[in-house]
């Protein structure tokens, strides 16, 4: 039975009052630009307010256990689905703006510009790469365009054949990069996830290639898109703002990409689908992803949060995403931005976390009695 409390009215789900919330991501970009204008300690505005200002948020506002129908018609969900169709031309311009801006702004030293687009990058990876993984998981092709326009923009255009191709399909199992295992500490899966992440995504297409009789380099490969789009951002970033406007692209684009991968480690730490012989795995459940349904980090990141739900029914928009009860899927303590600064120190994480993976696997598994395999993936890959 899901935790299902309070349902959501359709009447109250399809109002614009009921959607606003969701539009928060907006209120960054004069964050952004109060930090380019008058520079100072009003550059470090924009992780102080996404991590801190979130976390103390959530902390004031509690969790929101309400789950809408997920079968709400598609087009009760319009003012959701504007502000993900919005943001990228919001995002691409506040991006560029700045790059045009910030090397030519005399008030600004070295360390204010770096710090002023590291916390670009917060944006970017935060609110950016989570909207167009909204976006990619949708059928029509404008949205899926726009998740590879925001994708360029951090030059990391192949997470979309990455989680479409083999996170979704292998989470749990020792062929997901993107699962984190037990006792990994995040220095340790960084470097991992980078280098297999982008390996894994070619030879997904290339084996998608394969299966039509087409070699790896024909036209229907979107890495030549995905090369087009991030050489078009690399380009315009140097036309805009010359050597210096193309570092500080490089350094947003750097903190986007830590930003998803320190939310990729948190979402599935220490969860495994149980190997049934042979290669063969069980189900994706709402038990294999860690869910948190705190509402004002929900807000920010559109549900991203009620992963538990995402796994198990990929095809569902943001707002009818469902939370689970402790009984139905494990539960995070905290949302997001606490948690991802708890996985910048690894003892701390493992005080945090370890115990909840240890309380999960007698929960579910019990007849399971040696974890080395999983807790090292040296499990038969699936098949």
């Amino acid at each position: 039975m899901m935790h299902d409390q309070r349902p959501i009215p359709l009447a109250d789900l399809t109002r614009l009052s009921r959607a606003a919330p969701f539009w928060i991501s907006l209120l960054l970009v004069p964050v952004a630009w109060v930090g380019a204008l008058y520079g100072g300690w009003t550059v470090a505005l924009l992780p102080v307010v996404t991590w801190y200002l979130f976390s103390a948020l959530d902390a004031v506002f509690g969790h929101d256990k309400s789950n809408a129908d997920p079968d709400t018609p598609e087009q009760s969900l319009f003012w959701y689905r504007v502000i993900t169709l919005i943001w990228t031309p919001v995002q691409f311009c506040l991006l560029f703006s700045l790059i045009w801006y910030v090397p030519q702004a005399d008030h600004l030293g070295v360390l204010e510009r770096v710090v002023l687009f590291f916390g670009v990058g917060v944006i970017t990876g935060t609110v950016g790469i989570n909207y167009s993984h909204e976006l990619m998981h949708q059928k029509n092709k404008t949205e899926r365009w726009m998740a590879d326009i925001l994708l360029a923009m951090v030059l990391y255009s192949h997470f979309r054949s990455e989680h479409l191709l083999v996170h979704h399909r292998y989470v749990g199992t020792p062929k997901d990069a993107v699962t984190a295992r037990y006792n990994e500490g995040f220095h340790r899966f960084y470097p991992r996830v980078l280098r297999q992440s982008l390996h894994s995504a070619f030879s997904a297409e290339k084996h998608m290639l394969k299966r039509r009789d087409l070699p790896w380099y024909d036209r229907g490969n979107p890495f030549f898109r995905y090369w087009g789009l991030q050489l078009f951002m690399l380009v315009l970033a140097l036309g805009l703002g010359g050597w210096s406007g193309l570092v500080l692209f490089l350094v947003q684009a750097g903190t986007a990409i830590w930003q998803l991968e320190l939310v990729n480690y948190i979402e599935h730490y220490g969860l495994t689908r149980k190997h049934l012989g042979d290669g063969k795995y069980e189900h994706v459940k709402p038990q294999h992803s860690w869910n948190a349904d705190h509402r004002m980090s929900n807000w920010l990141l559109i549900n991203l949060q009620r992963h538990s739900d995402h796994h198990y029914k990929p095809d569902r928009r943001f707002p009818v995403l469902q939370t689970y009860s402790d009984v139905e899927a494990p539960q995070l303590p905290y949302g997001y931005p606490i948690m991802t600064m708890a996985a910048m120190v690894p003892p701390l994480w493992r005080r945090i976390m370890n115990p909840r993976v240890r309380r999960w696997r007698q929960m579910y598994y019990p007849e399971i009695t040696d974890w080395s395999a999983y807790n090292s993936a040296a499990n038969p890959m699936p098949r």
